[in-house]
């Protein structure tokens, strides 16, 4: 079974997106902010990461940014899952490691679709 981080300071948006991806068939570790998220990447080695951009302290592009950045978590693929909407956060998302971006309010389908992307 596949492991996906999912890293959402909105307790009820990581409790939808880790719901999605339970049904989906996918093993869930959500984590409510990307510095923790940063810390526990390496031990729990996700298949993919999850994430929403706007989170306090360190942002979900700084996250991508990190984990781009490093070595040894480069290769993990990062789905964006956010409220930010306009073209240019589309861009500097890719800009800064998200290979797919979609946006909140997403269907389990969405998501469940961008995820099998990124693993396939």
């Amino acid at each position: 079974m596949r492991t996906i981080m999912v890293v959402d300071d909105a307790h009820s948006e990581l409790e939808l997106i880790s719901s999605y991806l339970r049904e989906g068939g996918y093993r869930v570790i959500g984590i409510s902010s990307a510095k923790d998220a940063l810390s526990r990447v390496e031990q729990q080695r996700p298949d993919a990461v999850v994430t929403d951009i706007v989170m306090p302290g360190m942002s979900g592009f700084d996250l991508c940014r990190d984990l781009k950045g490093n070595p040894n978590t480069s290769s993990i693929p990062i789905v964006a899952c956010t409220s930010k909407k306009q073209a240019l956060d589309r861009l500097w998302g890719m800009k800064q490691g998200v290979a797919v971006y979609i946006t909140k309010p997403c269907t389990e389908r969405q998501l469940l679709q961008a995820v099998k992307s990124v693993l396939d």
